[in-house]
């Protein structure tokens, strides 16, 4: 059974906007909404990189400054799902995206290292044409 389940990819045009989903595993993360969650990408030939991500509160969110004022992080803890609204796309926001639970309850700080987190979706492939 897979823990993190990533949706909503696809192709876009540039400009264009695309909603990513992930739910997470009742079973398994069955108190959600005591965990941050995070959203990373990782494009062909590149190292993995921070998106987003909001506290287990819901209350803060991060993003970095490359997506700034484009991407929403936002959670819904009755669905155990958070989401990622990407508008005006860019064709260097090509890249696969995998949404991630922090590793610990209430975890707090900047939450933008990928050790931040301990459990990993499979991504959903992201691709932007120009």
């Amino acid at each position: 059974q897979r823990l993190l389940v990533e949706s909503g990819g696809g192709v876009v045009q540039a400009g264009g906007s695309l909603r990513l989903s992930c739910e997470a595993s009742r079973r398994t993360f069955s108190t959600f909404s005591r965990y941050a969650m995070g959203w990373f990408r990782q494009a062909p030939g590149q190292d993995r990189e921070f998106v987003a991500a909001i506290a287990w509160s819901g209350e803060s969110t991060v993003y970095a400054d490359s997506v700034k004022g484009r991407f929403t992080i936002s959670r819904d803890n009755a669905k155990n799902t958070v989401y990622l609204q990407m508008n005006s796309l860019k064709s260097e926001d090509t890249a696969v995206y995998s949404c991630a639970v922090a590793s610990s309850p209430y975890r707090s700080g900047s939450l933008m290292k990928s050790s931040d987190y301990a459990y990993w979706g499979q991504g959903t492939q992201v691709t932007v044409s120009s």
